[in-house]
């Protein structure tokens, strides 16, 4: 409800303004003072001659000060038409937040003013309320949408990501500290408290001064209108954009309209869950080809395309990719690799490792829940369901209970607390990969057993914000993890990087190589004829670091001794070597499941929604 005409320091005829421009016109402020008068009863004579004495010393002021008392209410009237302005042509990314998209007619803005003007005192002053309780509304959803879009790559889901809200606060609290957590979360609370109380305060003061100008307001809202439908109707536009916009009203609509169209995925995914191609398989038809081989399924966190392809990033994981495929080969084993497209982005890593287990599409926490809740069959329960493997879960990232453990098919869940670390955490990571890997293998991987085993591992050196970030060690050396000590305190520190694109994007590229050559070196040391390794990313970095509109495709390579495992996926046509080739095949994510049960010999027995 912005003022569209300028005012002048005197009356016009017809106004009704007194002289003093703050003070209300006198019918107005007879029915304000009867009104509070009849709601509360008769005031004190106390506070009566207070306020009386108060509102004295202002009008006195205001007669003896007129030009600053002028200037001030002008800076005042001013400063909230540009908040309200601001607010209703704030672009809900942050490449979009530039001056020119702010050199728009909003419509929302005229047909504010057209209602407060059409309204008597006291429903105008619910009205100008109510209206800058929207802006609150929209502002926030803004916000939220321009950090969804840095760091996950989408917008934000009213329907679905509030339960994201406490894992943020507790990636704060790992990565930068309680304090700093605590201070953040009250910090956001406040805000928003603040932005509601100043947006209710500029739409009530706007109101007012257009009720003060009702003639004058009214000319200005129908040339304002007339300008707005003339610059729609002709498809103006003004530094790339749209002269008349609606991007409040837009935006909130857009919102809405996810929010519908998440609840009714929601109960379609529900009946989709339910039907599985390979839910009646009898055990023994489900991976024959395997028997007898341990498998592991390992997921590198972050570990995306841009991470083999980007000019920064590239150079040193792609020396890592070939170094590694060479180590590889000189100790007898071979690999495949390909991409998936995974089905979340800068985060959720949950998202992606339930997608590529289940054969589900699962981008949002409703459908985990849902799914993990459930008995859809994961590849790993595939495994458990045989009969002819133990299957175990290496997770250093699970900090407390894990109850989706079941749903995964996991006799034995292996998390932080349960690998014997001393050293210090590295930021979010609770441990370094490198000696995770060497828990695994002393604690479950190099023990005798009666079966084979299929581990689920889940690496988390290269987790966001990538500092400090771990180097490797003599695999000797690593003991109880306290020879890390040094080397974290020697590292950067995470709010150094945090702010700093440019540094975000090269740590990240070490991280991904301190991951991979974790991995593949335990490989080398610990690896035998019957070891299948399966490894993948499960998401792109953020935004800020893989570029906006960077692919949702994660490499995903199988390394293995004996040939014949590698000829069971030779029509896959993925590129020889750890490193997949830019054309190499792409598939989403969900299609793993089955590709991976048929190439090794399981028959499709359906189960129906």
């Amino acid at each position: 409800m912005p003022v569209f005409t300028r005012f002048s320091g005197s009356s016009q005829p017809g106004d009704g303004v007194p002289e003093a421009e703050d003070e209300p016109a006198g019918g107005e402020r007879e029915e304000g003072e009867r009104g509070a008068t009849a709601a509360s009863g008769p005031a004190p004579e106390a506070s009566r001659t207070s306020l009386g004495h108060r509102l004295t010393r202002l009008r006195t002021w205001r007669i003896r000060h007129p030009r600053t008392a002028r200037a001030l209410h002008l800076t005042t009237t001013a400063l909230a038409a540009a908040l309200v302005l601001g607010a209703l042509l704030l672009p809900n990314t942050l490449p979009a937040l530039k001056a020119a998209a702010f050199a728009r007619i909003p419509a929302e803005a005229i047909i504010g003013a057209v209602v407060v003007l059409a309204l008597p005192r006291r429903p105008r002053l619910v009205a100008a309320v109510l209206y800058g309780l929207g802006l609150t509304a929209l502002t926030t959803v803004n916000l939220l949408d321009m950090g969804f879009n840095e760091y996950l790559g989408r917008g934000f889901n009213a329907a679905l990501d509030w339960d994201l809200l406490p894992d943020a606060q507790a990636y704060v609290e790992d990565t930068l500290g309680g304090g700093v957590a605590t201070a953040v979360t009250v910090g956001a609370v406040v805000l928003i408290l603040l932005v509601a109380a100043v947006m209710a305060a500029a739409t009530i003061r706007l109101a007012t001064v257009l009720a003060r100008h009702r003639v004058r307001a009214t000319k200005g809202a129908l040339i304002a209108g007339t300008v707005w439908v003339t610059c729609s109707a002709l498809g103006l536009t003004l530094f790339g954009g749209p002269i008349a916009s609606e991007r409040g009203a837009g935006a909130l609509r857009v919102h809405a309209q996810r929010t519908v169209e998440s609840l009714r995925d929601e109960a379609a995914f529900v009946r989709q869950s339910k039907a599985d191609t390979f839910g009646n398989t009898p055990t023994g038809q489900l991976l024959p080809d395997l028997r007898g081989k341990d498998v592991i399924f390992t997921f590198i966190e972050s570990y995306g395309r841009s991470a083999v392809e980007d000019p920064i990033m590239a150079p040193g994981v792609d020396r890592t990719l070939d170094t590694s495929t060479k180590a590889l080969e000189k100790a007898g084993f071979a690999a495949r690799s390909g991409w998936l497209t995974s089905a979340t982005y800068g985060g959720s890593s949950w998202l992606g490792h339930s997608t590529t287990m289940s054969g589900l599409w699962i981008d949002n926490q409703r459908r985990y829940r849902t799914v993990s809740a459930g008995d859809h069959l994961t590849l790993t329960k595939a495994f458990q369901k045989t009969g002819a493997w133990d299957t175990v879960g290496v997770m250093p990232g699970v900090q407390k209970g894990w109850p989706e453990e079941k749903w995964y098919g996991l006799d034995k869940l292996y998390d932080s607390r349960d690998l014997g670390y001393r050293g210090p955490k590295f930021s979010w990571s609770t441990m370094p990969d490198q000696y995770a890997l060497e828990a695994f293998q002393r604690q479950v991987h190099g023990k005798k057993r009666d079966k084979p085993l299929m581990s689920f591992v889940i690496l988390t050196s290269s987790h966001q914000p990538w500092a400090p970030i771990p180097k490797m060690v003599g695999w000797d050396e690593l003991g109880d993890g306290s020879v890390f000590d040094a080397i974290q305190k020697a590292g950067n520190k995470a709010s150094d990087v945090l702010t700093d694109t440019t540094k975000s994007r090269e740590e990240y590229g070490k991280s991904i190589q301190y991951s991979v050559t974790s991995l593949t070196q335990w490989l080398e040391r610990y690896g035998t004829h019957d070891t299948v390794l399966v490894f993948l990313g499960d998401h792109q970095p953020i935004a800020r670091v893989s570029g906006n509109g960077a692919s949702r495709d994660v490499p995903v390579s199988i390394v293995a001794k004996d040939p014949k495992v590698l000829d069971k996926v030779a029509g896959w046509n993925w590129t020889e070597g750890l490193k997949p080739d830019r054309d190499a095949p792409v598939w989403k994510m969900d299609s793993f499941r089955d590709r991976f049960l048929k190439a090794f010999g399981s028959t499709p027995h359906p189960s129906k929604g």
